[in-house]
């Protein structure tokens, strides 16, 4: 009988583990607030969240430079940063692959990739990997829109850019510019989360 109560706690202890394991890593819904973080930019010098002082909140997108989905969108984020960063919203670019399985995403091929496209954004190293779990990043590129707010940076949209990111031309519905804009205006995102559409992270 001492055995089965030994047993069964010791189950009940891994159950409680396990699932707190997985909710620490399910990432941010939308609503929570997000934590900030200090990374090295491309630049060689940190960039954080709370460097923004001035900012109404951010448009956090992880994204690197193998990843043919995140090359299709690269115009557009750089778009994104020339229209938004002026209103209070900035693009802030995460590469969270380890490069020692993609070594197309190391830091030097980063800095590379900035210069050749002409980056007007951040274009951050997620050195060891532990931001995009926090966030629950799964793809590049992968949007996390936040407002900032008296109880921190508030997650509103979690997902795509927008509905087509082989062709822009045939683009009906861009979910970051619709989320960013209703926020400015104080509205409700009107699409607060997507699927987002590229490749796996590499970790």
């Amino acid at each position: 009988m001492k055995t089965l109560k030994i047993t069964a706690m010791v189950v009940l202890v891994c159950v409680m583990s396990a699932f707190t394991l997985i909710k620490t890593h399910a990432g941010y819904h939308v609503g929570d607030v997000a934590a900030d973080f200090s990374l090295k930019n491309v630049n060689n010098k940190k960039v954080a969240l709370a460097d923004y002082k001035d900012a109404k909140g951010f448009i956090v997108i992880f994204t690197c430079n193998h990843c043919p989905y995140a090359k299709a969108y690269e115009d557009r984020i750089i778009a994104l940063d020339k229209k938004y960063k002026k209103l209070g919203y900035p693009v802030i670019a995460i590469n969270p692959n380890n490069p020692t399985i993609q070594p197309a995403d190391s830091f030097d091929l980063m800095q590379e990739r900035a210069k050749e496209k002409g980056f007007t954004f951040p274009y951050l190293f997620d050195e060891g990997q532990k931001i995009y779990p926090v966030y629950g990043a799964t793809k590049t590129p992968h949007v996390y829109v936040l407002e900032k707010t008296k109880a921190g940076n508030v997650v509103k949209y979690i997902g795509a850019i927008d509905d087509n990111y082989s062709d822009e031309t045939a683009v009906k519905t861009k979910y970051v510019e619709n989320a960013v804009d209703a926020l400015l205006k104080g509205q409700e995102v009107p699409v607060k989360t997507t699927k987002a559409i590229g490749c796996s992270i590499k970790a």
